[in-house]
Order: structure tokens, then sequence, then C-alpha cells
């Protein structure tokens, strides 16, 4: 690939030619997955609800294929286990399905103690090994920190938002991604194909 063009390294000339008239349905679905990202940023309450109702659901459908493998295999020494972990996944998801905000609480609250430990995990470990720029992961684990302290200090009323505005982060950004793969896919110069 040309030094030009650095948002692709393949060895393979087909490859970026076969992607260069889809760059437009790349864009496309960047912008519509940033509009989406935006409105969930400006709604975070709802993305929160119907993202944990989406989760139930979801575990509601591994409910039942956990429980069928059960039956199906119930000869074999782990029968029970599968029974258990097949109607757990039952439970938490009718409760997900049921009160969601309840579950994104509750989903909230541990992601503040995740937030927390590897915050906290990060900055020891940099200041202590001191590892090729141990600096910016000091500063990643003291902003990881940050963000869980803050989640917990507002907790429980943070539970009801911060679950839909990190969707609707994580929406914006992967739209932003795939608006500039289109637009690097459109100003690429064309590969001479062997």
């Amino acid at each position: 690939m040309s030094a030009g063009f650095p948002y692709f390294r393949s060895a393979d000339p087909q490859e970026i030619e076969n992607l260069h008239g889809k760059a437009i349905w790349a864009i496309v679905l960047g912008i519509a997955l940033a509009v989406v990202g935006v409105v969930a940023i400006g709604h975070p309450v709802v993305t929160s609800e119907v993202t944990m109702v989406f989760f139930g659901v979801l575990l509601l459908l591994g409910s039942g294929v956990q429980l069928a493998s059960a039956v199906w295999a119930r000869g074999w020494g782990g029968f029970f286990l599968q029974v258990l972990v097949g109607l757990l996944y039952f439970f938490v998801g009718v409760v997900a399905v049921e009160r969601p905000l309840l579950s994104a609480e509750v989903y909230t609250v541990l992601l503040a103690i995740f937030f927390v430990a590897i915050g906290l995990y990060r900055v020891v470990m940099a200041l202590r090994l001191r590892f090729s720029g141990w600096g910016w992961s000091v500063l990643n684990g003291a902003v990881t920190l940050l963000l869980g302290l803050l989640i917990w200090q507002g907790w429980p009323a943070s539970g009801l938002w911060v679950v839909g505005t990190f969707v609707g982060i994580e929406l914006l950004f992967n739209g932003l991604s795939w608006v500039m793969l289109g637009l690097a896919l459109r100003t690429a110069p064309r590969q001479s194909v062997v």
C-alpha cells in the first residue's frame, strides 16, 4: 500500500480494490451509527432501559438453549450444573426484562467497582514497573479510577444513565470509525492487480 494511505497495511492489492466500491456503504453505515449514538447519548435513560431489556431477552434465549442442552445430555455428569446455569440465565433474564432500570443500577455498581479496581491496578503497576510509556498508563489508570469513583458517588441515580451513555459513546465512535474507513477507501489510489 502506498505511504500516502496509512489506513490499510495490506500486502494484497486485491483487498483494497474489492473494498473500493463499497466505501459509500461504510460511510452510510458510519453516519447511521453515529446518529444513533448521539440520540442514545441524548436519551441515556431510555437507552439504558432498551439495552437491559435486549440483554434480558438474550439471557432468556440463552436459558432455553442451556436447558435444552442439559436435557439433551442428561446422562452427563454435569447435568445439574447445566440446569443451574440455565435457571440462573432465566432468572437474570426475567429480572432484566421486567425491571430494566433496576438491572441497569446493579450493572452500574459492578461497573464502578470494576473501574476503580482496574484504575488502581494500572496506576500501581505503572508506577512500580516504570515500563516505556508508563506515564500514559498512569494517566489511563487515573482517568479510569476517577470514572469509577464518579459513577460510584452518583449511584444509584447514575445507574439510570451510565449504561445508556456508554452504549451511545460506543455507537458514536464506532460510527465515526466507519466514516473514516469509508473516506479512506474513497481516497485510496486504485491498485493494479496482477
